[in-house]
């Protein structure tokens, strides 16, 4: 029987992302240490709702972090936490590295994603699952 091993959320502001990916001396290593390159090329794909995308993909993972019960620690890096959008699918988390070891330890089989947003926020809700 599954269960819940922990749940979270985080609402992010639009505005607030986009004015950090745009700072001219910091944005793209802000955009470097918090995005895996599979992420930077959807989010870039997404044109003008760009910043969405990003603001979207920024509460997924700490929502992720909350789920694992971690936060923003030794246990769990930025890109350690990826959101995956196949084409025609639902968008998922995959766990690597630390994140995907921590994980392991405290038994949790899967995680379901949920995002949302709209021109001045962005929200995500995991709930991290054990067999």
């Amino acid at each position: 029987m599954a269960r819940i091993l922990g749940t979270g959320i985080d609402l992010v502001e639009v505005e607030r992302m986009r004015l950090a990916l745009e700072r001219p001396l910091t944005g793209p290593r802000f955009m470097q240490r918090v995005f895996t390159s599979g992420e930077v090329a959807y989010c870039e794909s997404r044109g003008v709702v760009r910043s969405q995308s990003y603001a979207a993909r920024f509460a997924a993972k700490e929502a992720a972090m909350k789920a694992l019960g971690t936060g923003w620690s030794r246990h769990a890096g930025w890109r350690d936490i990826e959101v995956v959008r196949e084409r025609g699918q639902a968008p998922t988390v995959r766990l690597v590295g630390k994140a995907a070891a921590f994980a392991k330890r405290r038994g949790i089989a899967r995680l379901h994603l949920s995002i949302t947003h709209t021109t001045a926020f962005a929200a995500a809700h995991v709930i991290a699952e054990g067999d």
